[in-house]
């Protein structure tokens, strides 16, 4: 009998962790989601069109509080919101979103996991919410039955296409080994990898007008990877400094006539910013605003366009069947938020054999 083991996801997103878990699930045992949570309606819309209908739209709060919380799980995923303390923003402490990590321990707390995994922006393991988890997870505490690792680590070295380095946190039952880091590929991929089979012209600049009932509220949608292969209108002034920048290159690149006044008086800094992906390297992080080279090195290697938003969802690893709900702007936030399928995965695989490993020893329950 395969072991068959449940998987919570909290604060989902469009469902890249859970798609990258479901992707390790092999004939020795398997992954089967039971529960998620997100409290954006076009994201929660986007899961439940590719993972299933057992996803809440609403707060986690208000999710912990009522009669959709299952009585249990085998494994808790969850990446709470991080623009609070992320270096891209002003790093409030106070934010409220900081203290959404108090929800996912209070989430574990019930489900009594064997596993759980927490990611976040590296600045997550230098900020006092970690302190809190770590805390948590003391004798006397909440979690005291867990212990945790953390791990810094880069997507590219498992596979995906973009270099993407996060932090993650993997607590086990107490007593368990310590699981250490998954396993690297065997081999890497890079841009040209990623974009094998795409159309490098684009012309179309808008969805679909297409529209669908979801949890009593109407959402663009769905779109299909190919729906998403859209660029953007560009003034003549913007065309003229993409066509300036050669392959690799970036805004210093520009000629002294195109160049916006900040820039005239600022030559040093980023290099990324309005920068060219390589064909043969991994690009960098794919963010929320990856349609604005402006924000980063997000021009196609060789069109004069950034890249579109098919482009940036199979650079996190998302399949082209995968469905989309939502604005371009929310579509791109998805896209930029979500975990590559290839570190889920890989992630999935490294916990997949330690419950297998319970298995054998005759801890596991089969479902």
């Amino acid at each position: 009998m395969t072991p068959v083991y449940s998987v919570v996801d909290l604060f989902a997103g469009c469902g890249g962790l859970t798609a990258g878990f479901l992707q390790a699930n092999s004939a020795a045992g398997e992954f089967r989601p039971i529960a998620a949570v997100d409290s954006d309606v076009d994201s929660a819309a986007t899961y439940a069109a590719n993972l299933g209908d057992h996803v809440f739209c609403g707060s986690i709060e208000e999710w912990l509080d009522g009669s959709h919380f299952p009585d249990e799980a085998d494994v808790v995923l969850g990446g709470p919101p991080c623009q609070g303390f992320s270096s891209l923003g002003k790093q409030e402490v106070t934010d409220r979103r900081n203290a959404l990590w108090q929800q996912y321990v209070e989430a574990v707390d019930v489900l009594r996991p064997k596993f759980f995994v927490l990611e976040n922006v590296r600045e997550f393991l230098r900020s006092e919410q970690f302190v809190g988890l770590k805390e948590a997870c003391r004798p006397h505490s909440k979690l005291q039955d867990y212990e945790i690792e953390q791990f810094v680590l880069d997507s590219s070295r498992y596979g995906a296409p973009q270099r993407r380095r996060r932090a993650i946190v993997i607590g086990r039952r107490r007593g368990h080994p310590p699981l250490g880091e998954p396993e690297h590929a065997r081999c890497s991929t890079n841009v040209g990898d990623a974009f094998v089979g795409l159309s490098t012209e684009v012309t179309e600049r808008e969805l679909p007008h297409r529209y669908t009932e979801y949890q009593g509220q109407r959402v663009p949608g769905p779109f299909s990877g190919d729906e998403l292969h859209v660029t953007r209108y560009f003034t003549q002034l913007s065309l003229n400094r993409y066509r300036s920048i050669p392959p690799g290159g970036n805004r210093f690149d520009i000629p002294y006539h195109l160049l916006a006044p900040c820039w005239r008086t600022h030559r040093t800094g980023s290099g990324d910013v309005m920068g060219r992906l390589s064909w043969d390297k991994p690009s960098v992080t794919i963010r929320t605003e990856f349609y604005k080279p402006e924000k980063g090195r997000y021009l196609h290697p060789t069109e004069h366009r950034p890249i579109t938003h098919r482009e940036a969802a199979r650079l996190q690893g998302f399949p082209d069947d995968y469905l989309w709900f939502g604005s371009k702007y929310s579509i791109g936030r998805q896209i930029g938020n979500a975990v590559p399928l290839q570190l889920g995965r890989a992630l999935g695989c490294h916990i997949l054999s330690a419950l297998l490993k319970s298995w054998d020893a005759g801890e596991g329950i089969a479902a």
